[in-house]
C-alpha cells in the first residue's frame, strides 16, 4: 500500500462519481443511508452513554457505506449487512474498529467538552440536541467562540479518521498506523479535498436554492419546507457514497479493493 499524490481537480471527480455511483443504485444506497441515520438515532438516545456509544461504532458504520459504494460500483446490489462489515470481519479487524471508534468517541468528547466551556454549553445543546437557539444565542459572541473551538478541534479529528476505518479494513493496519496515513494522505492531497468540500458545499446551496425558486414560482411557500429535508438527505446520500473514492484514489493497493467474507 502507497500513497498516492492527485492534482486538484480530482476533488470535483471525487464528486461526480459519488453521484454517478449512487444514480446507479439509489434504492440501496438511500436505504442505506436511512439505516446508518437510524443506528446513529437510537444509539444517541440512550441516556448517558448514547452518545459515547454512537460515536464508538460511526467509523465502522462509515466503512459500512464506503464497502455498499464498492459494491455498487461493481454492478451489485447492496445488501444491509454490508452496513455492519467493519463489525463483521473477524475478532482482529472488530477490535481494531471498536480501538478506533473509542478514541474518535474521545477526540470527540473533549471537542464537545471544550466548546461547552467556552459559552456554558448553547452550542452543545444546539448541535448534540436539535434544540434551536434563538438569535440572541446565535449572534452572541461566547455562543460563536464554541462552534469555532469545535470546528478547529474536530476538523484534525476528522482527518486522523477520514480513511482510518477503510485502512484497517482493507490494508490491515493497525490503528495507530491507520490514523497516522489517514491525517498524512489527507495532507498531501490537501487540495483536492478543499476542492471536494467545496463542490458538495456548492451542490448543498445549489439544491436549497432550486427548492427555493421552485416554491416561489409555483406560489407556495410550504412546498420549500416539503421538499428541502428530503433534498438534504438526497446530498447527503451522495455524499457518503463519493466518500470510497476519496480513499480509493489516495492508496495504491497491491491487489483489487474486494468485500473480504467474515
Amino acid at each position: 500500500m502507497k500513497l498516492k499524490l492527485v492534482p486538484a481537480r480530482t476533488g470535483a471527480t471525487w464528486v461526480k462519481l459519488g453521484m454517478q455511483t449512487y444514480a446507479k443504485q439509489p434504492l440501496a444506497l438511500t436505504g442505506l443511508f436511512f439505516m446508518f441515520m437510524a443506528l446513529m438515532s437510537v444509539a444517541t438516545m440512550v441516556p448517558l452513554v448514547g452518545l459515547p456509544i454512537a460515536m464508538t461504532v460511526l467509523p465502522a458504520i462509515t466503512l459500512g457505506l464506503m464497502a455498499a459504494t464498492l459494491e455498487a460500483t461493481q454492478g451489485k446490489f447492496p445488501m444491509p449487512l454490508l452496513l455492519l462489515s467493519g463489525l463483521r470481519a473477524g475478532p482482529v479487524k472488530l477490535r481494531a474498529m471498536l480501538s478506533l471508534g473509542a478514541m474518535y468517541a474521545a477526540g470527540f468528547m473533549c471537542a464537545m467538552g471544550v466548546s461547552y466551556v467556552v459559552d456554558g454549553g448553547g452550542f452543545a445543546n444546539m448541535y448534540l440536541g436539535g434544540h434551536v437557539p434563538d438569535k440572541d444565542l446565535m449572534a452572541s459572541g461566547a455562543f460563536m467562540a464554541a462552534m469555532w473551538t469545535f470546528i478547529g478541534l474536530h476538523l484534525p479529528l476528522s482527518l486522523l479518521f477520514w480513511h482510518a476505518p477503510a485502512l484497517v479494513y482493507w490494508h490491515d493496519l493497525t490503528p495507530g498506523k491507520a490514523m497516522f496515513f489517514s491525517i498524512v494522505a489527507c495532507f498531501r492531497n490537501f487540495w483536492a479535498l478543499s476542492v471536494f468540500a467545496l463542490v458538495w458545499m456548492a451542490v448543498m446551496v445549489a439544491m436549497v436554492l432550486g427548492i427555493s425558486a421552485l416554491s416561489s414560482l409555483l406560489g407556495s411557500p410550504g412546498l420549500a419546507g416539503m421538499l428541502l429535508f428530503p433534498g438534504l438527505m438526497l446530498v447527503a446520500s451522495m455524499f457518503f457514497t463519493s466518500l470510497y473514492f476519496t480513499f480509493r484514489d489516495s492508496f495504491e493497493a497491491d491487489s483489487p479493493l474486494k468485500e473480504p467474507h467474515p
